[in-house]
């Protein structure tokens, strides 16, 4: 409704008289504006008050808003807006752009108000005569300079320092002198004095980045140039280099403490911004002059001293720099010509009353303003009262409204006024003090001895607080108490010291002139040529402006806004009624009310009266009083019903009817409470020309009856509705019972007929179903007998076919076993032939495989071996390459292992060509042995058959008998073949090859144990070898992955897994060639090399027991090795084996434990790259000092999918109460391949300098911090980052130093397993893809099944490669491990190193400083002893001439006095 009837009424087209708007801002302002443009052209002025914080600068906002939108509403005459370029703002834009300048400079954050306007301003707004808006004038009332030295915690000072210090570009910080690296690494607002000390808080509606651009805008709209903006900046900037100007102390030439400025630079940089000579600015900071009967004299400050003229200086550069801004503001929005302006409207912007713990000057000027507009706001009321009633003509007696002219006289009346007072002892110069003034009050208002209410009870002090220099004034409002001894008459003077006159009027800036003139105007009085400028004191100031403030709103048509917070904390839908209560009381509502309430307060007019009360009088007959007004005097219809009306009331209520009946209303009202009968004096109520005015009392009995009435009315009507609603409900229901009855007489037919239908159905249903009897009984019948038929001759058929098929199967049967027991002896024949003759080839081959075969074998595993060492020692030597004598060592081992690889090369070549000579010389030998058995058959024949044959003669049998048979045969067989003696050398030179190639081993073996040993003496350090880490993957093969990196793996056990094996294959072989002598020792050579374990291959330095294992608990090891003292190598190295033992325990254990949960204080800090409103990156603190459980949580078998939980811990009364929050997740899971480092102590943060947690009391506070102080059980973890955040670091707080080291130690090995596991190898020796996947694990998890790549699929190859290359690739995980727990190591002593560099050069800095302070003490004493001498003569001098001072002084007073009485009684 405001923003239509507003819209309708700014063009013309609404009545402001046909409807009134509710009380609200719009509604005030338009009202306002539409009095001034009424007939009388009177100005109006709108009073806007309110405590901090409760919106009056929205309010006044709101205001000016509307009134300039109202007078901007013209037809072109004014200008266009600035639409064009280079065109002026209008009026109203620049009126409007006025606010944020005036904001910047004179608004600031408080505790209650984040835009708190720390001073008053009254906007008068200029009209013409058709009420356009022609310009605007700003006057300001007491700004709060006191804030620019001091503000208190939470607070702010004034925008535009803050402004300047967020949104000045980089341009901008070199100009102003804003070095990021002078802070220290604070924000500048928080780095500077006279902004960082209520801690520079961000405000909650805007930024000040944002503030400085509506200001730099707000500016250039003013028309002001950059120039002149820049310049003004640069002051803004100069106060605060100002404020950085610190002091310190030294004794002058007479032996006096005076103030030295320690940074001159800081000084310089003052000076050059606001544009003043430097040396007279050192001069205004470091000295006071005084002038005493013409003479100057120069006084050395002290350094407290010197701090205060310091602030001094700057809040007078600051308060003259507002004024001119002021002037600024008005020279732009002022009207040009004053005859234009027929009137106006302003809007006083101004501070409530102020009551606080301890108040000040500013609090009783501040009250005292509001005493003057309580008064004047009193007597407009009155006024209002009485205009109304002799408007309306109506009988009214004086009212009484209370009068605080006496308040006001206290304070400001001469010469008995507090401010007047004030001003004679500010007259006194030096003499003048706070106390004095105190005294002189007390004194003046309670003269009786025991008196503490002065005669007009406005002034009160007791004894106790006229001893603390405390008095009490009883304003409107309540009384306050004021404290003297705070700089009452300081801040009354407010006086330019002599330093700074003479720093502003010479050798200074244009602009600092200009200021300073604007500050010399409003501080001096203006005198009659010839004579000096009489200075002002603050309070004559605000006088003079309070004067002709209370004269142009007395001139006026005032409108009043109290604006009311309904609570302190800034919430909505929150009122705190006792401060709502204190706020009205503080405003003056309470008594305006008070006062209107004595009158008429109740005001109807005459319709509205008749209309709202003639139902009170229902039994009255309506020729009597009509009940309507058409063709009535509505104010003599009003006197007729209030006459009847006091007629009726005085007669006794009677609800009968005159025969006696009571009808159903009389009844309802019978059973109510009866009110109090309507009798009062007809003089209560009056009956003005158009309104009735009443009193309380007869407006609440009529309204009691009205009440009452109305009640019984609603009372029938509600019985006639509800008797109407039960016989609705009546008729509805016997609607509803009718159709039920005829539904149910429906049912009934039907069903009777349903039943009717049942009979004739069953009948002709038992008919049907006793015929379907019938017939099946004859058709299971005749079924019967035709299956009985079929089973008979069945039977008979099937018998006879059995008795020809058994014949048939013993006949085969008989036929069957003859053939396959035939079969069978044939088949075991062939298979005996088979097997003898299989037999021989296979014991043949078995041997010939044995022989060469296993040594080619054995050489290709040799010749890998050489190859992994060769790959080895050039690994060594790449790292030792400046080494010289481990390279020459290293080369010459390498040549001669080159040389025997050549060497076996051919030997295998040689024994290869052998072995086929070999073979084919036993084909032969296997051929004619055949042939020449198949000779001795056919020659055994021809015996056999000349046996048989008929005797010969004598001769011939003698020639046949001298035939030797089987020489024959044999020399024939060998003769064509290979004689004996070939076959034996063949076979010697086969042997004479395989003593060398043994020999060829055993030298292989010498240089492996020598190179062995080059590489103990290198790590003992009698060689200068650095192989570091790396031997150790040939050194020890692990027995566990995970867990153990370095145990032995023992001969003896590799030895009896492989004999198992081996054993029936060696008695095999040894059963075949047991007939063979020749062969015989080779054969046992080869068994030997067969039985030899995988560990005889390759070099080996064992760790660990070489012994079995033992109970890890109950065997107690003596600690030795490197911290304990030793006597030989022997001890040395079971020193090393206890201590790696012991290590490989708590590695053991430390699984399970992390598993189980460790007891931690975590803080999770999380750090952001992107550049906040502050200029630096975002910090949070996620977790703050929370007790966690630290987990390692499995998700799978891989270490990938291991995470580190962090669950919260109940406290003291949770464990007593048995309710564990260990299930409960304080934080997100942190998963192993996130975590970067883990390091010890607090990296990246000040450990004592953690947060605590907000749950956390005060009480606790100095305990955790102490805690924090122990840097030893700081545990750091760094991870990845994330999208929120560039770094994550986890701080962990343990119980103690062990338990920082075993953690530490531990989530190490996991990392290193996860990197040996998982990340890229670190070593030279590199492990097969297959076998890789298999050790991607957990440690302490089952390995996987699957094929091992080394695995021999022969079973010829006794030599177990997968073993040999399984412990290899272990050797090479404990090896990467081993490199990165050095890394690691190594990374901390260098750390620790550089921390102790730092600890030492700061020890030695405070050493040569405490011996400087030391001798500068002697110095010191020896000078005090000297002036403690001169300082008795002087104190003798002194006391003569303190008495003759004492008599000057009192003599001085008393003529001052009398002069000052003399000048009051002279008539002005």
């Amino acid at each position: 409704s405001y923003r239509q009837e507003g819209l309708l009424r700014s063009q013309n087209l609404g009545d402001s008289n046909a409807k009134r708007l509710g009380p609200h801002v719009y509604s005030i302002a338009d009202r306002s504006y539409r009095q001034m443009m009424s007939e009388k052209r009177k100005s109006q002025s709108i009073l806007i008050s309110g405590e901090s914080g409760a919106g009056k600068t929205e309010t006044t906002k709101i205001v000016m808003l509307y009134l300039t939108t109202l007078g901007s509403n013209t037809s072109g005459s004014e200008e266009g807006g600035g639409s064009a370029e280079g065109e002026k703002l209008s009026i109203m834009e620049r009126v409007l752009q006025s606010n944020p300048i005036l904001e910047a400079f004179g608004n600031a954050k408080t505790l209650r108000n984040d835009n708190s306007s720390r001073f008053g301003k009254f906007i008068e707004l200029g009209f013409n005569r058709a009420g356009v808006l022609q310009g605007a004038k700003v006057q300001t009332y007491l700004l709060e300079k006191v804030r620019l030295g001091f503000h208190a915690s939470g607070e702010r000072n004034y925008h535009i320092f803050y402004q300047l210090l967020r949104g000045a570009s980089e341009e901008q910080h070199q100009k102003y002198c804003f070095h990021d690296g002078i802070t220290g690494g604070l924000e500048l607002a928080n780095f500077f004095h006279y902004t960082g000390q209520g801690g520079a808080p961000q405000l909650r509606e805007f930024t000040d980045e944002s503030g400085l651009k509506m200001t730099l805008k707000s500016m250039r709209s003013m028309g002001w140039s950059d120039d002149k903006i820049d310049q003004v900046l640069s002051i803004v900037a100069g106060i605060l280099h100002l404020g950085q100007v610190s002091f310190e102390s030294k004794m002058s030439d007479g032996g006096q403490e005076i103030a030295s400025i320690t940074d001159e630079k800081t000084v310089a940089d003052a000076a050059k911004l606001l544009g003043v000579d430097l040396q007279k600015l050192i001069t205004a900071l470091t000295v006071r002059i005084m002038i005493t009967r013409g003479d100057e004299i120069r006084i050395e400050l002290t350094p407290d001293k010197a701090q205060d003229a310091r602030d001094a200086l700057a809040k007078t550069v600051y308060g003259a720099m507002f004024l001119w801004v002021v002037q600024e503001v008005n020279n732009c929005i002022k009207w040009e010509n004053d005859s234009d302006i027929r009137s106006s409207a302003g809007v006083l912007d101004i501070f409530g009353f102020e009551s606080f713990a301890v108040n000040s000057f500013e609090q009783l000027c501040i009250n005292f303003t509001n005493e003057a507009l309580q008064q004047q706001f009193n007597k407009f009321i009155f006024k209002l009262e009485q205009e109304e009633y002799d408007r309306e003509s109506i009988d009214w007696a004086f009212i009484s409204f209370p009068d605080n002219q006496d308040c006001l006289d206290t304070i400001q009346a001469r010469p008995k006024g507090i401010l007047a007072m004030l001003d004679d002892e500010c007259k006194l110069g030096q003499r003048g003090s706070d106390k004095n003034w105190a005294k002189r009050l007390n004194e003046t208002y309670l003269p009786d001895k025991n008196q503490t209410v002065s005669a007009n009870t406005r002034y009160s002090a007791s004894k106790m607080q006229q001893a603390k220099g405390i008095f009490c004034v009883r304003h409107f409002a309540g009384q306050v108490a004021y404290t003297a001894e705070t700089g009452f008459l300081e801040k009354n003077r407010d006086e330019i010291p002599l330093t700074a006159k003479s720093l502003f009027e010479e050798d200074s800036s244009d602009l600092i002139k200009e200021i300073y003139d604007v500050q010399l105007g409003a501080s001096e009085e203006k005198t009659d040529s010839g004579k000096p400028a009489k200075a002002k004191t603050v309070s004559q100031q605000f006088k003079a402006q309070l004067s002709s403030l209370i004269e142009m709103i007395e001139t006026t048509d005032p409108h009043y806004i109290r604006c009311l917070k309904p609570n302190d904390a800034a919430k909505p839908k929150l009122m705190t009624r006792k401060r709502l209560t204190e706020q009205l009381r503080y405003g003056g509502v309470l008594e305006a009310v008070r006062v209107a309430r004595m009158g008429y307060p109740v005001r109807l007019d005459h319709a509205g009266f008749f209309k709202r009360y003639r139902m009170l009088l229902p039994s009255v007959a309506e020729d009597v009083l009509p009940w309507s007004m058409e063709d009535e005097d509505p104010q003599n219809l009003c006197v007729k019903f209030l006459d009847v009306l006091l007629e009726e009331g005085s007669k006794p209520v009677s609800y009968t009817n005159a025969d006696g009946s009571i009808s159903r209303a009389n009844q309802i009202r019978m059973t109510q409470r009866q009110p109090e009968p309507m009798v009062f004096p007809k003089a209560d109520v009056q009956l003005g020309v158009s309104k009735v005015f009443m009193r309380k009392g007869p407006h609440d009995k009529l309204e009691a009856h009205r009440v009452f009435h109305q009640n019984a009315s609603s009372t029938l009507i509600q019985s006639w509705m509800r008797g109407m609603q039960q016989r609705r409900r009546y008729l509805i229901m016997e609607d509803a019972a009718l159709t039920i009855e005829r539904w149910y007489r429906g049912c009934m037919g039907r069903a009777r007929w349903w039943r009717l239908r049942e009979a004739q159905a069953s009948l002709l249903l038992t008919n049907t179903f006793r015929m379907l009897i019938n017939r099946r009984k004859y058709d299971r019948s005749r079924r019967g007998t035709i299956l009985l038929q079929a089973q008979y001759r069945g039977r008979s058929v099937r018998k006879t076919n059995a008795a020809v098929k058994v014949q048939a199967y013993r006949r085969m049967y008989l036929c069957s076993t003859a053939y396959r027991k035939l079969k069978s002896a044939t088949i075991a024949i062939q298979c005996c032939a088979r097997r003898s003759a299989a037999k021989a080839v296979f014991n043949e081959i078995k041997r010939e495989q044995k022989d060469m075969g296993k040594l080619k074998e054995h050489n290709e595993k040799l010749k890998q071996e050489m190859a992994s060492l060769k790959a080895m020692l050039q690994a060594q030597a790449a790292h030792s390459a400046g080494k010289l004598e481990s390279e020459s060592a290293i080369k010459e081992k390498q040549e001669e292992i080159n040389r025997l690889e050549a060497r076996i090369a051919q030997l295998e070549l040689e024994l290869a060509k052998q072995k086929e000579l070999v073979q084919k010389l036993e084909s032969d030998l296997d051929a004619q042995k055949g042939a020449n058995q198949q000779l001795v058959q056919d020659l055994q024949q021809q015996r056999e058959m000349l046996a048989r044959s008929p005797p010969t003669p004598s001769k011939d049998r003698k020639r046949a008998n001298a035939i030797p048979v089987e020489p024959v045969a044999n020399a024939v067989v060998v003769g064509h073949t290979i004689t004996p003696e070939a076959l034996a050398q063949h076979r010697a030179e086969v042997a004479r090859l395989e003593e060398q190639l043994e020999e060829e081993r055993r030298m292989r073996r010498d240089m492996s144990i020598e190179i062995n040993n080059i590489r103990a003496a290198a790590k003992e350090g009698k060689l200068d070898l650095d192989f570091g880490a790396a031997t150790a993957s040939t050194k020890s093969i692990p027995d566990n992955i995970s867990e153990i990196s370095g145990s032995e793996i023992d001969r003896n056990e590799v030895q009896n897994e492989v004999e198992p094996e081996i054993r029936p294959l060696a008695e095999k072989v040894t059963r075949a060639v047991a007939p063979k002598e020749a062969n015989m020792s080779a054969m046992q050579d080869r068994m030997v090399d067969l039985k030899r374990s995988a560990s005889e291959y390759f070099p080996m330095i064992k760790r660990g027991f070489t012994g079995d294992e033992v109970d890890e608990e109950s065997t107690d090891v003596m600690p030795m090795g490197w911290k304990h003292d030793i006597a030989s190598r022997k001890e040395r190295e079971e020193a090393l084996r206890d201590e790696v033992r012991r290590f490989e325990i708590k590695v053991k254990k430390f699984y399970p434990l992390l598993e189980e949960g460790v007891e931690v204080t975590m803080w999770q800090w999380n750090r952001s790259s992107e550049i906040g409103v502050d200029g630096q990156g975002g910090d949070d603190f996620v977790v703050k000092s929370s007790s966690m459980t630290l987990k390692l949580h499995r998700r799978g078998e891989l270490l990938v999918q291991t995470v580190l939980t962090f669950n919260s811990t109940g406290g003291y009364l949770s464990k007593a109460l048995g309710r564990h929050r260990r299930d409960k997740a304080a934080s997100e899971p942190l998963p192993l391949n996130d975590i970067l480092e883990v390091k010890p102590g607090c990296v990246g943060f000040d450990h004592a300098e953690l947060p605590s947690s907000s749950s956390k009391s005060k009480g606790k506070s100095s305990k955790v911090k102490s805690e924090n102080m122990h840097s030893s059980l700081f545990l750091t973890i760094r991870a990845t980052p994330t999208p929120l955040a560039s770094s994550r670091s986890y701080f962990l707080r343990l119980k103690s130093r062990s338990t920082r080291n075993d953690l530490l130690t531990g989530l190490r090995g996991i990392l290193a397993d996860l990197q040996v596991h998982e990340g890229v190898s670190v070593s030279a020796i590199h492990t097969p893809e297959v076998i890789q996947h298999q050790a991607r694990r957990m440690p302490g998890s089952a390995p996987k099944s699957g094929p091992n790549p080394f695995h021999n699929r022969r079973g010829d190859i006794m030599v177990p490669l997968a073993e040999v290359h399984d412990l290899i690739n272990r050797e090479r995980e404990s090896y990467d491990r081993l490199l990165l727990t050095m890394l690691q190591g190594s990374s901390d002593l260098k750390e620790k190193e550089d921390e102790l560099l730092l600890l030492r050069g700061k020890l030695h800095t405070a050493v040569v400083e405490s011996a400087e302070k030391d001798k500068t003490q002697a110095n010191d004493s020896r000078l005090i002893m000297q002036l403690s001498k001169k300082l008795e003569t002087l104190l003798m001098e002194n006391e003569d001439l303190r008495d003759n001072n004492d008599r000057l002084n009192n003599r001085l007073v008393t003529v001052e006095c009398e002069k000052m009485n003399l000048l009051a009684q002279v008539p002005k």
